[in-house]
């Protein structure tokens, strides 16, 4: 094994079978190694590595014992990334293709080729599987934090019962919410035919009446499409 720091760049990401290749110049001479994208590194959440990753890793044998490896893989920083939100910072409008990778959506970047996770609202209905490859336009999200970039559509095709909440939370209307579950930290509700999710908190030294399968009227104090904040019209404390 060896335990020397390496840098090199990412020049081939395979997101079906989670491997990519590093390249990189040891003794002025471009060499390749490749990688588990899935694999866990120091205990935290693997990142989602893309083409141009400037990445340090250090060197094994592969289980197999045939050829080296890369483990111990760090993201530094992608230079083609950080003109993308350069041109974000000034018009976050950008066109691509749609790719689906086993079960979720990404969005390729025409100019860079780079892969971005498609953010998907939960009352959204997904792009269909014959979407793929379709040219759409989108706009980056989380652009402060560059590993953890995503893209969202800028078209959407929200349900129904979103779109009732939306009028609801804008005319400050109450609505109706039945009772799904009850911990000792929050009770959860659905709403509009429990289409919509939401939760009240319950402090630890406080409890509450509600059972599952009761009814009360709430009104929707936050609402994004990604996130619902509501708040019983009655105190139920």
């Amino acid at each position: 094994m060896e335990e020397k720091l390496l840098k090199g760049k990412i020049s081939f990401v395979n997101y079906d079978k989670f491997f990519a290749t590093i390249d990189y110049l040891p003794s002025n001479k471009v060499k390749s190694v490749n990688f588990k994208t899935n694999a866990a590194d120091s205990s935290k959440k693997a990142h989602h590595y893309r083409l141009g990753d400037v990445v340090s890793f250090q060197l094994k044998l592969s289980d197999r014992g045939d050829k080296m490896t890369a483990y111990n893989v760090k993201f530094i920083h992608n230079t083609a990334i950080d003109l993308l939100i350069q041109k974000a910072a000034i018009e976050n409008r950008f066109s691509g293709y749609l790719k689906k990778v086993e079960d979720d959506f990404f969005v390729k970047e025409w100019d860079s080729y780079i892969f971005f996770p498609l953010q998907v609202s939960p009352w959204e209905i997904p792009p269909v599987s014959t979407a793929e490859n379709e040219a759409i336009t989108f706009r980056f999200l989380n652009l402060d934090k560059p590993n953890a970039i995503t893209a969202e559509l800028f078209s959407h095709n929200y349900i129904p019962e979103y779109r009732m909440a939306l009028q609801h939370y804008n005319n400050q209307m109450e609505a109706a919410a039945v009772v799904t579950k009850v911990s000792p930290y929050a009770v959860y509700l659905g709403l509009f035919d429990n289409t919509i999710q939401a939760k009240i908190p319950i402090n630890k030294s406080e409890s509450t009446e509600l059972k599952e399968g009761d009814s009360l009227q709430v009104k929707i104090k936050h609402l994004t499409n990604t996130r619902i904040v509501v708040e019983p019209v009655k105190n139920y404390l």
